[in-house]
């Protein structure tokens, strides 16, 4: 039984589409969504994955079923015919991806702009009609009131509306680490403690080089440039230990430039603070110090050394007395 050409280039479609419709939602090359904006992106990336999917199979099924049809059969040996070209096949061949193009760069632009990355927040005084304009909007720009100068960042600007105050960290990246400070609390760390479902603001600076501040779970990153100012400003919603990397190669070690952000309660986020505090002020309990602690051993005394200097605490007992 012979089947139309049409009526199989309609079923060739139909399962096409359905295949790039499936995997482009169940691709798993994502990590877990971690903040309320990873949603948009993963959104966008879904939407790419589908359609390169498509295209995909599209141009592998007909190459190879050229390769099929198209054979050098035993014996032929033939030329081929001499195609010059097809004015209309090549007119379809450019404009449907010049068509995706333009179709994945509106999208983009609305996921970006939805994210604040086009509307400006201003964090000086410009002046009143621009900071009329803008009363509600997102932040790109920011001026710095001291240095004058315009600060990029991406993020939506947490207003008034949400009823929670941002949670503002000021972040210094230096060859090759991360320095985070609190002004609320004067606390000072080398990894980030936030609390889940409040927004945060990072401004971020470089003090030597350019580096890239990376959230892959967030969906977020942005440079952190020496003499300027950057933000960031998300609001995570899951609670876990997620990973800070730089992304913009800073010099030999830039691979170990890590840290880590912990997305707590709020309970467990003002526990760390005040943990925190109480280390930096130096701050002793007298009450859990003993001040005459019972005599110990030489053995006794060093034996949490030898555990991590990988001798005896015997070895290290004849070393005390012979100095």
């Amino acid at each position: 039984m012979n089947i139309p050409s049409n009526v199989i280039t309609l079923i060739a479609g139909v399962a096409m589409t359905l295949i790039s419709l499936w995997y482009g939602q169940n691709h798993g090359l994502l990590p877990m969504a971690a903040s309320n904006d990873a949603g948009q992106v993963d959104e966008l990336f879904n939407f790419m994955m589908t359609i390169a999917t498509g295209l995909f199979l599209l141009v592998e099924g007909v190459l190879i079923y050229c390769l099929i049809k198209f054979r050098r059969r035993k014996g032929d040996t033939t030329d081929g015919p001499p195609v010059e070209g097809n004015v209309p096949l090549e007119i379809v061949w450019t404009a449907i991806p010049t068509v995706i193009v333009f179709i994945l760069a509106i999208y983009s632009f609305e996921i970006y702009n939805r994210m604040g990355g086009l509307d400006p927040m201003v964090a000086g005084d410009p002046g009143p009609n621009l900071a009329h304009a803008h009363h509600h909007h997102s932040e790109l720009v920011a001026l710095d009131p001291k240095q004058q100068n315009i600060a990029l960042g991406l993020g939506v600007s947490p207003g008034s509306e949400q009823g929670v105050d941002p949670l503002e960290v000021k972040v210094n990246g230096i060859q090759y680490a991360w320095i985070f400070t609190y002004p609320e609390s004067g606390v000072i760390s080398g990894e980030i403690h936030v609390p889940v479902n409040r927004p945060v603001k990072l401004a971020m600076t470089g003090g030597d080089v350019i580096h890239a501040f990376w959230l892959p779970e967030f969906r977020i990153k942005q440079d952190v440039i020496p003499g300027r100012e950057t933000n960031l400003v998300f609001t995570p919603n899951q609670v876990g230990e997620y990973p800070v990397i730089c992304a913009e190669l800073c010099g030999a070690y830039h691979g170990g430039m890590k840290t880590r952000l912990y997305v707590e309660t709020e309970e467990d986020y003002q526990q760390w603070i005040q943990d925190n505090t109480f280390a930096m002020n130096g701050d002793i309990d007298e009450s859990s110090v003993a001040l005459n602690p019972p005599p110990i051993s030489d053995r006794e005394f060093l034996a949490p050394y030898a555990n991590d200097l990988g001798v005896g605490s015997d070895t290290l007992a004849q070393l005390k007395s012979q100095s």
